[in-house]
């Protein structure tokens, strides 16, 4: 399974709309997500995340706290604390520390990424839509952090969420030699020796699929066809949705754009074999991040030849 997928929380759509039953479910069995400054609290190896009991939040103010859900009789609140006296922050992380998910995700169980970047897409969202899009008026959260209200009686505009679909694809094709390779790019501001699938936004008025193969296009020169949808992976980082294809070339011959990528390649599974992986020292080709979808598109891919 993917990682940042087992969100297994319920949502409580209906319930949160109620402040007196948010009020009091804040003081039951509550368990509390701090966010400072986009990171995450993590118990000090880094194993897990760091969850409050609620006497350690109750003198802070957790009206703006964000509600995600609720599993075995706990339920799970997030609040921000970005603003507060560097002191306090400090007493509230003792015996732990703020770390970013994208370095600590992957070494967390499922249940927990998946909370934590939840955490993590939600506060950036709110940090990110102060104001109405509307008017300019200040907004204010409401049903547990999930929407925003602007505060202008003549607006009211309700603002929800925003996740970015992106489309990321293994382009694959078999040459005159028979052998089934895929195609894969590195950004120049990548660890030395990475690649990746290819990766980009959803334009307004296009389906996914003629996002996939608009993209490839656009960053590698190929012409694709035949997008098939995968799988998909939340990608808070800030807030994208990652909707996993894979794509068969039309055209063989690479032309990067350097404003896109800075190189891509032709790899058959006999040299993905030869990868190092993500963050090692040794030279030569890496394969990209095990938590991401990108890997699992080159995993499945290289399954399919087996």
């Amino acid at each position: 399974m993917l990682h940042y997928t087992q969100m297994s929380l319920d949502r409580a759509s209906q319930q949160r709309k109620d402040s007196n039953w948010l009020n009091t479910q804040k003081t039951t069995n509550s368990r509390w997500l701090l966010i400072h400054q986009d990171k995450n609290l993590f118990s000090a190896d880094l194993q897990k995340l760091q969850l409050l009991l609620w006497p350690s939040v109750a003198h802070l103010n957790t009206d703006d706290a964000v509600y995600i859900g609720h599993q075995d009789e706990l339920h799970y609140f997030v609040l921000d604390v970005s603003n507060i006296d560097p002191d306090e922050v400090s007493d509230l992380s003792a015996g732990g520390t703020f770390e970013d998910m994208r370095k600590v995700g992957p070494k967390l169980n499922g249940f927990e990424a998946s909370i934590g970047v939840l955490a993590r897409g939600m506060c950036y969202w709110h940090k990110t839509h102060v104001f109405c899009g509307r008017c300019g008026t200040a907004n204010k959260p409401y049903e547990g952090g999930h929407t925003r209200r602007c505060q202008n009686s003549e607006c009211r505009h309700i603002t929800f969420p925003r996740t970015d679909p992106a489309v990321i694809m293994l382009v694959t094709h078999t040459f005159d030699d028979g052998i089934e390779r895929c195609l894969m790019g590195r950004q120049e501001s990548w660890p030395e020796g990475v690649y990746s699938t290819l990766a980009g936004f959803v334009d307004p008025g296009e389906s996914l699929e003629q996002a996939v193969l608009r993209e490839v296009e656009e960053e590698s020169g190929i012409i694709a066809e035949d997008a098939q949808y995968i799988a998909s992976q939340p990608w808070p980082f800030p807030s994208s949705l990652m909707l996993g294809f894979i794509a068969k070339a039309k055209t063989t011959e690479i032309s990067v754009e350097q404003d896109e990528l800075q190189d891509a390649k032709w790899f058959s599974r006999a040299e993905l074999n030869t990868f190092a992986e993500w963050g090692d020292d040794t030279p030569g080709f890496k394969l990209t991040r095990r938590d991401s979808i990108s890997r699992y598109l080159v995993e499945y891919w290289r399954a399919l030849g087996e």
